[in-house]
């Protein structure tokens, strides 16, 4: 029994160790939070004696002031010492300061004349106490002085007072002063039960103690633990200090000293120590009844662990039973409560496995969606045509299909709209494009397969034909209409493989040249793999290009066309291979954008741009560079957060970078883009939509885009000059953008024709090899500076063209 309680895999020890786990962290909690609340509270208690003791040390100093103050003026107002002031009887003087300082137990006592010459004192040495009554003096003529004002002399704080001497007019000057030492330390103890102690500081910067109400020996800790404290109070600014083993809680009170003097410390302690004593039978207390607690809980826990454990224990009995196969024993646990409902429950189970086992068996093979076969189902049967191909010689062959546009119809329309089209995809292709022979499957989201036995490659592209001829009639679901498309990859057996994984792989790696190259249908062969394996080691020679410095930024200048002033420019990227020499932009920025390293290219662009953005302004040409973006940079939510950092970094203006985008990319996703684009227009960064006039959908989404300026695509630039056409699409770009409020950039100006005729329509900007071709970064200040614009004066115009200007 003891081993069942301890066994941490059994239920019963693990319901006992909850009960007993709870009952610790309670217990724990509580101890933690009583022992919080009493430390809490005691140095709260602590923190009102300090203060409190504060103003009773104030009030102290303010009656020995007063004191002091009136026995100084009752002796300066006596007869008989003002006629010896008269006489200049010196011993008169000196008897009468003697007298009157030992009855009000003053420290010193001294009398000089107007010119604060002294005349007669108690002190052995009386030039500082001189010095500190005429202080005292000047600061009472002028304006008073400070409560409770203290002067160190001879390491001694004293309470100086001085009272003028008048007869009438200022004769003299009596001075008192009273020292501040173990007499009011004792007092002050006495009234409020904290110790103190006098703290002087050096030039040095360097404490002492002067006094104190506790043992001498103990100067030396407090003053070392005065200057490195265990803590500090964050609101009270009260320091912990550790003396000999105890911790004390200390308050400063600044004692003001006269002008040019160190003020005195008084640092009023609290033993926490003692503070805290008369809580620990409490903690006692509460731990003894832990131990209870603990105790009782253990009994309990074992008890109601037995009670639900014993049942338990007869149900595994039972379940092993159907684990055999042994459907035929009934499950009966005489119980009433939840056990009871669970023996109810593996009979229900025991009755109804059986009749599910054939439902999983048949789900195992078939998309629960479609109905169709699913991947494994098709393996199967794609592994036995192989088969057949094997024994018989017959041919087969497999088409894998991915859908257009899918993830935009789930996107915008929702999942259950997508599922509907999975379904009405698989009942199409079903009934519509294929025969009843084939083996259709769904292998996963848009994916679909087809089985063609008995098929060749020339049978194959037939029935692709009809598949994609079936995507040509729009689907129509819950007034919708959704136009779709699908790249088709083939592979055939035994042409490109004689195993079923393989020619899935196969027909999977054409599938994606199908998409890519958006060519409908592609029938496997061996180039497109070894197009995969350069892609790889492409893809790891651009990451070691980016890494170790063999990209090059270059520019190529945009001017204003109708003052020709150079004011920016865009930027472009190229290669520099050490063994393949300048890699072309098209040999690896669509292979970038393929693979999704487009991202990390374009970081490595804004990075540079920003750079010789900066660089440029500093030699005093704030011009604009533009930058490309492509769909994946679109679709990435982190890009304006990146942008601020590098702006910030670079210490950039945000209308220095020019984000130049296309249609096309923003169309992949409309509702991200505009969201990211969005996001970058606030930040201040100028927009550009580049090669406008080639997509599909300008107008539609021109008005929703936050942009600044149209960039016209070259191909209607380069021949407007000879093609009136060309001309007349260019008018009217510049027109429209005009009329939005956008500025216009006309790439591919190539000759002074075209620009004596985009300057004459009012373009704004103009690019091209007429003005210059892309040049490395480095040289592209040199060639800003020597700029000249040509002179069009002389070029001629037909007279059709003329018209338009």
């Amino acid at each position: 029994m003891l081993k069942a309680i301890i066994n941490p895999r059994k239920l019963q020890a693990r319901i006992v160790a909850v009960y007993l786990g709870l009952l610790a962290i309670i217990q724990l909690t509580s101890y933690w939070f009583i022992e919080d609340t009493v430390d809490r509270n005691a140095r709260d208690s602590i923190s009102t004696e300090l203060r409190t003791g504060e103003r009773v040390f104030s009030r102290l100093l303010q009656q020995n002031t007063s004191s002091l103050e009136q026995a100084t003026k009752v002796l300066a107002a006596d007869y008989g010492f003002r006629s010896a002031i008269s006489s200049a009887d010196r011993e008169t003087l000196q008897s009468a300061l003697q007298n009157h300082g030992e009855r009000i137990n003053a420290g010193v006592a001294i009398y000089t004349n107007a010119n604060f010459e002294v005349l007669a004192s108690t002190a052995t040495d009386p030039r500082p106490f001189g010095a500190a009554v005429q202080r005292y003096a000047r600061q009472s003529l002028s304006g008073g002085t400070q409560a409770n004002q203290v002067e160190v002399i001879n390491g001694q704080p004293y309470q100086i007072v001085a009272v003028p001497v008048r007869a009438p007019l200022l004769i003299g000057w009596v001075g008192m002063g009273f020292p501040i030492g173990d007499a009011l330390l004792k007092e002050l103890r006495y009234l409020s039960e904290l110790d103190s102690v006098l703290m002087l500081r050096s030039p040095r910067g360097e404490w002492t103690v002067s006094q104190g109400s506790f043992d001498p020996a103990l100067w030396k800790p407090v003053v070392a633990s005065w200057q490195n404290p265990v803590r500090t109070d964050a609101d009270s600014l009260d320091p912990t200090l550790m003396v000999a083993g105890q911790e004390y809680s200390a308050h400063p009170v600044i004692l003001p000293g006269a002008p040019g003097q160190p003020p005195v410390t008084a640092l009023l302690m609290r033993s926490v120590d003692k503070a805290l004593q008369p809580f620990a039978a409490l903690k006692l207390t509460l731990f003894l009844l832990s131990l209870v607690g603990v105790a009782a809980f253990g009994v309990g826990g074992y008890v109601t662990a037995r009670r639900i454990t014993t049942p338990i224990r007869q149900l595994a009995g039972l379940a092993r039973r159907l684990e055999r196969g042994d459907y035929g024993a009934e499950v009966k646990v005489p119980s009433q409560d939840e056990i009871g409902d669970l023996a109810q429950s593996f009979e229900a189970m025991r009755q109804a496995i059986q009749a599910r086992e054939g439902q999983i068996r048949r789900l195992a093979y078939e998309d629960a969606l479609t109905e169709l076969p699913n991947r494994e189902q098709f393996r199967h049967d794609l592994r036995q045509a192989i088969e057949r191909n094997q024994q018989e010689g017959q041919p087969c062959a497999v088409l894998l299909l991915d859908m257009d546009r899918f993830k935009h119809v789930n996107d915008v329309l929702g999942h259950r709209f997508g599922d509907e089209v999975l379904r009405a995809v698989a009942h199409r292709l079903r009934h519509e494009a294929l025969d009843e022979e084939c083996v259709l499957a769904r292998l996963s989201g848009d994916e679909f397969a087809v089985l063609l036995p008995l098929t060749g490659v020339t049978q194959a592209r037939d029935v692709a034909a009809r598949v994609q001829q079936s995507f040509e009639r729009p689907i129509r679901l819950d007034e919708h209409t959704v136009d779709l498309g699908a790249g088709i990859g083939i592979a055939c057996c035994p042409d490109h493989g004689r195993e079923a994984d393989q020619l899935l792989s196969r027909a999977e790696v054409a599938m994606y040249a199908a998409k890519q190259q958006q060519a409908g249908t592609v029938v496997y062969h061996p180039g497109l793999d070894s197009t995969s394996e350069e892609s790889l080691t492409l893809l790891s020679e651009l990451r070691y290009a980016v890494d170790h410095n063999q990209l090059r930024l270059f520019l190529q200048p945009k001017v204003n066309l109708r003052t020709g002033q150079v004011i920016g420019a865009e930027a472009l990227v190229r290669w520099e291979h050490p063994e393949r020499g300048l890699v072309p932009p098209m040999r690896f920025i669509p292979f970038a954008e393929q693979t999704g390293f487009i991202s990390t290219l374009t970081h490595w662009m804004l990075e540079q741009c920003a750079q010789a953005a900066a660089h440029l302004a500093a030699e005093g040409f704030p011009l604009k560079l533009s930058v490309n973006l492509s769909t994946r940079d679109l679709m990435d939510q982190d890009l304006p957060t990146r942008m601020e950092q590098l702006l910030a970094t670079q210490r950039v203006p945000s209308n220095t970078l020019v984000l130049e985008i296309t249609e096309s990319a923003i169309m992949d996703d409309p509702q991200r883009a505009l969201q990211t684009l969005g996001r970058l227009h606030a930040m201040g960064l100028r927009l550009s939509i580049d090669d406008f006039g080639t997509g599909y959908s300008s107008l539609a989404y021109l008005k929703r885009l936050p942009v600044d300026e149209l960039k016209i695509d070259k191909s209607f630039v380069m021949n407007m000059e000879s093609d009136l056409q060309d001309a007349k699409i260019v008018r009217s770009t510049i027109d429209l953008a005009h009329n939005l409020g956008l500025s216009v950039v006309a790439e591919g100006v190539e000759n002074a024709k075209s620009w004596k005729l985009l300057s004459g329509l009012s373009c704004d900007e103009g690019q091209g090899y007429f003005i210059a071709r892309p040049m490395p970064a480095a040289q592209f200040l040199h060639w800003v500076r020597h700029w000249q614009p040509p002179d069009t004066t002389d070029e001629w115009l037909s007279t059709e063209f003329a018209a338009m200007i």
